[in-house]
């Protein structure tokens, strides 16, 4: 990755784009979803988790220890190291989930009321409209927050691999979608305004992209051996967290165990083919 072409560039961006306008998606579909079957969406959640921990264990922490191991002799400390960094990606997404609080953390499962509050005109329940548009605003800000460290994820795997970004990016649509629910559903019912709360969800995707731009030029001038080492482990350790801190709990929160545990499966599938297919190019 010394040398990055801009086309290298330009579609990793695209990819990381494509993975944040998610949201606007899942804001779409708020308005217009009447069924109450949400099996297709835990399938989806365990899919992109399976994608995640697959990825994360077999090629990208992979990866870092051996950047790590270039530099020194010895292939403990390389690993070390790879671990530290890995560990420390999960120290990161926790400490945003620390910073963050409970109420408006997309990564916090609901209560059954709380998520009766999203639709107060299917209940009968009577909520002040500054509240719900209050959650909605502040579920975004949360939101924006938490993709700039999934967009450097998606970003720097897709510049490394293509393959593999493409399928991480998909993945990330995935969980992306139900996060623009969150967000569109209560402003839209607090303000009666389709527009508005499309656009809330939309903007709070964009920070996928912002945090794979931003990212990516703090640390173009120190790009090198040691420098990506360190970044793979903090992908890892980032996906990682997402997937058992959030994917997965929803997965089986709008699901079961079966339904969690086939898309689980059918994601380290179409990952582990995608390595295969991509090693046999």
């Amino acid at each position: 990755m010394e040398h990055v072409s801009f086309d290298s560039l330009l579609m990793a961006f695209m990819l990381t784009l494509f993975a944040g306008l998610s949201t606007a998606i899942g804001a779409g579909l708020a308005f217009f979803a009447k069924g109450k079957s949400t099996v297709f969406l835990s399938i989806g959640l365990g899919f992109s988790a399976g994608v995640m921990i697959y990825v994360s264990f077999m090629e990208i922490l992979g990866k870092s220890k051996d950047a790590f191991s270039q530099l020194y002799e010895s292939r403990l400390l390389g690993e070390s190291l790879a671990i530290a960094a890995f560990f420390g990606g999960i120290a990161l997404s926790a400490l945003i989930d620390y910073l963050i609080p409970e109420d408006v953390n997309p990564h916090e499962m609901k209560s059954d009321r709380e998520l009766l509050e999203l639709k107060p005109q299917e209940t009968g329940l009577l909520y002040k409209s500054s509240d719900l548009k209050r959650t909605g605003i502040f579920t975004a800000l949360a939101i924006g927050i938490h993709n700039f460290p999934e967009g450097f994820a998606t970003f720097m795997s897709a510049l490394d691999n293509f393959t593999i970004g493409a399928t991480i990016a998909f993945a990330i649509a995935i969980h992306n979608i139900p996060e623009g629910m969150a967000v569109s559903l209560p402003i839209y019912h607090a303000t009666g305004d389709k527009k508005t709360a499309f656009w809330y969800a939309a903007l709070s995707g964009l920070a996928e992209p912002a945090g794979a731009v931003i990212g990516f030029f703090l640390l173009f001038p120190f790009l090198g051996v040691a420098t990506m080492g360190m970044t793979f482990g903090i992908v890892a350790g980032i996906m990682i967290y997402i997937s058992f801190d959030e994917l997965l709990p929803a997965a089986r929160i709008y699901g079961n165990a079966h339904t969690t545990i086939g898309g689980i499966t059918l994601g380290m599938l179409v990952m582990a083919l995608s390595l295969i297919a991509f090693k046999a190019v």
